[in-house]
């Protein structure tokens, strides 16, 4: 069950994503989605998938619902399943590793995770959807150092958004 109070945070927390991938767009593939989406996901495990599909709902909506669109209704829900998968009361000491490797991990496989859609919907041929994946390949070295740089954030975002969720929506 989501309360009003929830909806509402979440609606703020998805709104927050939206705005600093608006921000972010002058660097490529440097964002803190993966950072956000893990601490939101350490805090608020299961619901944070509402603030993620509505990021991602919000980004189809300005930028068009086009094919670039729909590999994100998936790609991302990898992030928040690897993040889930970890366990609740990981030892801090090694949760700062953890956290930013996964980051980094998923920022560099973005476009490996991406491509099979891409190749769907799009008609290519599996050594097409090779060619798209190694023509990225600098693009995702990019997306996995500022994933691990945002991912050294992980930790303590997501102990302030326990505090506050403990305050505020307890």
């Amino acid at each position: 069950m989501i309360t009003v109070r929830e909806l509402c945070v979440f609606a703020m927390l998805g709104a927050l994503m939206f705005a600093s991938k608006l921000i972010m767009e002058v660097l490529p593939n440097i964002h803190i989605l993966g950072l956000l989406i893990m601490a939101y996901t350490i805090a608020f495990r299961a619901k944070a998938l509402i603030p993620m599909y509505l990021w991602i709902f919000l980004n189809g909506l300005f930028a068009g619902f086009a094919t670039w669109w729909v590999p994100y209704l998936y790609v991302w829900a990898v992030l928040w399943g690897i993040t889930m998968l970890c366990p609740k009361k990981m030892p801090k000491k090694v949760a700062v590793v953890v956290y930013p490797l996964i980051c980094c991990l998923h920022g560099l496989f973005f476009g490996v995770l991406y491509a099979p859609g891409e190749a769907l919907l799009t008609g290519l041929d599996f050594n097409g959807m090779l060619a798209w994946i190694a023509s990225g390949l600098v693009f995702d070295i990019t997306h996995a150092i500022g994933n691990f740089a945002a991912g050294l954030l992980v930790v303590p975002l997501s102990e302030l958004l326990l505090r506050l969720k403990r305050i505020y929506l307890s």
